[in-house]
């Protein structure tokens, strides 16, 4: 009993600066499909809820609405476009606190989401991701950063049902942002 409540002292501790934050980013994307000649390019916005120390290791949690230029998926007449993307990520992030002013920062996680499309045998489809980015926050006060980054995704999206055959897409993402944060 006394190591469990001396480990546990010992972890809190190591939390003891980690804090709640929410933040909210937008920025513009451009997505190169694998396996068709096809692309896309848009804007996107997110929201996360994170908890973790801005100088040192945190996971986030995010939700990503990504408009959606191109018709890659649908097959009717009556669409011009594919539906918009929303996305759940979880992500962990290390920052790196070499005492200048930016704390730059590693991004890995991974996520799903959904699409809507218009085809005669599919109306929505999901997708998985990975993602990797690079980025650094810059902060105003003890509460309150501005933060830039980029971030590459590879997707790989729900099979295509053409009757005859199932086709797979995967591609790839880059994203550059920027985002407010605010810290509890």
């Amino acid at each position: 009993m006394k190591n469990i409540i001396l480990f546990l002292l010992l972890v809190s501790s190591v939390y003891s600066d980690s804090k709640v934050y929410v933040g909210l980013s937008g920025g513009a994307y451009t997505e190169v499909f694998d396996d068709v000649d096809a692309s896309s390019s848009a804007s996107m916005a997110s929201l996360k809820v994170g908890y973790g120390d801005r100088k040192a290791y945190a996971v986030e949690f995010s939700v990503d609405y990504a408009q959606n230029n191109s018709k890659v998926f649908s097959t009717s007449n009556e669409v011009d476009k594919d539906g918009n993307k929303y996305g759940f990520n979880v992500s962990l992030l290390k920052a790196f606190d070499f005492d200048i002013y930016a704390l730059p920062f590693v991004r890995v996680g991974f996520g799903s989401g959904f699409l809507d499309i218009d085809r005669a045998l599919q109306k929505s489809l999901s997708y998985g991701t990975f993602q990797f980015g690079l980025g650094t926050f810059l902060p105003l006060n003890e509460h309150f950063d501005v933060e830039l980054g980029y971030e590459v995704r590879h997707t790989s999206y729900e099979a295509i049902n053409t009757i005859v055959t199932n086709t797979n897409y995967t591609s790839k993402t880059n994203t550059a942002y920027f985002g407010l944060n605010y810290r509890y």
